[in-house]
């Protein structure tokens, strides 16, 4: 397939010359008058170069590059100009021109630089593939690994994908529970109707009702409209309710008739809907401790626990490590992705993460934002570089006589609420973000400990 250029010009001369130029070169070509009509021809065709003049009526040469780095990021642009200055130089070269050449110019130096041009282009693309390839050998629906406890993970998502049986999914926060569940629905029958996601520690008490169900006109204050719920918006599909130990035990009740009866009312109506929905529920936290405690429905618990999934923390899969910064790279910076230094991904490796995927993402992030080419050990947090991460005292012991200790976890817990709302002047929902939980599951500690009222 041979090579294929267009050339933007408004000069009739100019575009002849180079076109009889570049297909005596073996190039196809392609030609356009002016900004608008290459648009057209670059939103119905794919071209390796495009040849553009900078000053053109309408949209000019640098507002044209613009729009094909929107629109066709992997097109190589060497923008011509009979009028050049270093401001439009500079610029062009921002927006993501190969190259910048005045008129006139030599046959030889021209065609010099549309080699260079399709060679760093080919580069790119080929490149492109094979982090395409690699990411599809080294990964799974977005799911990035390939330790034991990964592929287990795959094996087990492939099993129940083509049930029609609730899962539930549970690990730390930050494990990757709802790419989990995204995964399951994208191997299923169901894949081509939609995937819902909501976190429930995410919406008051008073709205998730609604929000689950939907509302009829009138049935509370602002509802001024009819507005279905995400069991409607997920009909045919999947609907995934992260963080499900955060439903008050009133909306575990409805949710239970749901799964049994297969069907719901909106709040405010009297009519019954039916659904056909599957749903996946996740949970950092041991529901059956909740159900142990009363704060969990033991009924519901078991039916949405007819398969369970457990997520691996990262410092189970530490071999995953380097695939995932390189994930994360490329997520970040897909058209030139950083690497990563020999003590870098050394002391990563040694790091615990107690937030996981989630901590990794964010120290990649911050050290592309310091250095956006190379990820060195002086860029990475100081906990990552001194492998210090939050544990047990080293002097824990246990009297021979033994010892009770839900009392003793009791105190520690409590003095962890009260440093984070001293940290916070009282303000609880930022209390309950710097502890990492949500704000209704912080409010159930401070009741359960007796503690809401100080």
């Amino acid at each position: 397939m041979k090579t294929r250029i267009l050339i933007v010009d408004d000069e009739l001369s100019m575009r002849e010359f180079l076109s009889i130029l570049l297909e005596r070169e073996g190039y196809e070509v392609a030609v356009a008058g002016n900004a608008e009509e290459a648009l057209r021809q670059i939103d119905g065709s794919l071209f390796d170069l495009i040849i553009s003049d900078v000053q053109m009526p309408g949209l000019n040469g640098i507002e044209l590059l613009a729009r094909i780095k929107q629109a066709a990021p992997e097109t190589a642009v060497l923008m011509v100009t009979a009028f050049s200055t270093a401001e439009q130089a500079v610029e062009a070269m921002k927006l993501g021109a190969y190259d910048y050449i005045s008129k006139p110019f030599k046959n030889e130096e021209i065609k010099v630089l549309i080699s260079k041009a399709l060679e760093k282009q080919g580069l790119k693309r080929e490149n492109t593939i094979l982090r395409q390839e690699v990411a599809q050998r080294d990964g799974f629906c977005g799911i990035i690994g390939k330790s034991a406890k990964i592929r287990e993970l795959f094996d087990m998502i492939q099993k129940v994908a083509h049930s029609q049986s609730s899962v539930l999914i549970l690990g730390e926060s930050g494990t990757g529970k709802e790419l989990a569940a995204r995964a399951i629905h994208t191997c299923s029958p169901r894949k081509s109707k939609p995937f819902v996601a909501v976190n429930c520690g995410a919406i008051s008490e008073s709205l998730i009702e609604s929000e689950l169900f939907g509302h009829k006109k009138g049935a509370f204050t602002g509802a001024v409209a009819d507005r279905p719920g995400l069991f409607e918006q997920a009909e045919g599909g999947t609907l995934f309710l992260d963080e499900i130990g955060e439903l008050p035990l009133l909306l575990q009740t409805k949710l239970l008739r749901v799964l049994q009866e297969r069907e719901f009312r909106r709040v405010g109506d009297a009519k019954v809907n039916k659904t056909d929905v599957r749903v996946l529920a996740a949970s950092n936290r041991d529901l059956n401790e909740d159900v142990k405690s009363s704060g969990f429905r033991e009924d519901l618990y078991y039916r949405i626990n007819v398969v369970q999934i457990i997520m691996p923390p990262l410092r189970e899969r530490i071999e995953d490590i380097p695939l995932l910064v390189e994930h994360f790279c490329r997520k970040f910076q897909p058209e030139d992705p950083a690497s990563v230094s020999p003590g870098a991904l050394k002391a990563l490796m040694n790091y615990g993460f107690p937030g996981n995927i989630r901590e990794l993402e964010n120290i990649v992030e911050r050290s592309l934002i310091l250095d956006n080419s190379l990820i060195v050990e002086n860029n990475l947090p100081q906990q990552v570089v001194s492998g210090r991460t939050p544990s047990l005292s080293a002097d824990v012991t246990i009297p021979d006589e033994g010892m009770f200790l839900e009392p003793l976890l009791e105190a520690l817990e409590k003095q962890y609420l009260l440093k984070a709302l001293e940290k916070t002047g009282g303000a609880k929902k930022k209390a309950a973000e710097l502890l990492g939980m949500s704000f209704r599951s912080f409010r159930y500690r401070l009741a359960k400990l007796g503690m809401d009222n100080d």
